[in-house]
């Protein structure tokens, strides 16, 4: 009998996969579980046929769900039923034949050069506890790339300021090293030296912590980054993942090869950093159509 807790556990403890993506699956396949029980409360997961999983990718097309949440969560349930056939939980996989739908792809917002040293160099940032380590957090996902996880993870032996390198501990638990500059250096330095002396009890080796202590949360890191974006024209998101956008499409436009974006940024497939190419070939049409005297 299929149970989704044991799947959930596998993608946790076998796939070590994070906290967050562990919930995504569990939101996913939780929508799907609700809309098999909408047609007959006999229906479950051990009876599902192809049929309906088709009609459930219908169902969200109706519902203007974009491309891109129906492919995750058909995505989410496939794994599952993967886990299922190989465990010997299910006599048949019913999603192996449902195929995704075709997903545009949106170019990834990112903040320009000129906003982000707004931003930074702002006057308005003051000597607090509070402004010195949310002005470092923004400094380092823009010059690093890192995700929040990794951002959230990294601890004080993960940073080596000698060498201006970070330690970072990624998606499947690979380990990669980013290398930094000598300003953001200093301006970690700066911050580490405040909390040491500010915050007096600490109950983790984190090197971005609260005021009490602790290792930041997920939800913290994004709120504070949210609202420092909003001060940001022209954007729809202000997520830290648009600050990881904004690294990769700063590099790539001061002269970076794509390959060496694919290292920094964690990248398993080349595939997925070429999005920043069209982000900075989409600049260059702009400039092209306000430059070019036919234009």
């Amino acid at each position: 009998m299929l149970n989704l807790d044991s799947f959930l556990d596998y993608m946790r403890y076998e796939r070590n996969r994070s906290d967050e993506t562990v919930e995504s699956y569990r939101m996913d396949i939780c929508k799907f579980e609700k809309y098999i029980k909408s047609l007959n409360q006999d229906i479950t997961f051990d009876n599902v046929d192809s049929d309906i999983i088709r009609a459930w990718m219908e169902d969200m097309m109706d519902k203007g769900n974009a491309a891109t949440s129906i492919c995750r969560r058909l995505s989410a349930v496939k794994s599952m039923y993967r886990y299922a056939l190989s465990r010997g939980m299910v006599g048949h996989d019913p999603a192996h034949a449902v195929h995704a739908p075709k997903k545009h792809r949106r170019l990834p917002q990112f903040v320009s050069e000129s906003d982000m040293d707004k931003l930074l160099d702002n006057a308005e940032w003051n000597d607090s506890y509070d402004s010195v380590r949310t002005r470092t957090i923004l400094a380092v996902f823009y010059e690093t790339g890192l995700r929040v996880s990794e951002l959230i993870g990294l601890d004080d032996a993960s940073i080596d300021f000698q060498r201006c390198e970070l330690r970072v501990t990624g998606k499947g638990n690979k380990q990669r090293i980013v290398p930094f500059g000598d300003k953001l250096s200093v301006q970690m330095q700066e911050y580490k030296h405040m909390r040491d002396a500010q915050v007096l009890k600490r109950e983790t080796s984190a090197f971005f912590i609260n005021n009490k202590g602790r290792r930041l949360r997920y939800e913290q890191v994004r709120l504070l980054v949210r609202e420092q974006l909003s001060a940001v024209p022209n954007i729809n998101k202000r997520s830290p993942h648009v600050l990881r956008h904004s690294f990769a499409t700063a590099m790539l436009n001061n002269g970076a090869d794509i390959e060496s974006v694919q290292k920094l940024l964690g990248h398993n497939s080349l595939s997925t950093t070429e999005i920043y190419t069209h982000t900075t070939f989409e600049q260059l049409k702009q400039i092209y159509s306000k430059a070019h005297p036919r234009e």
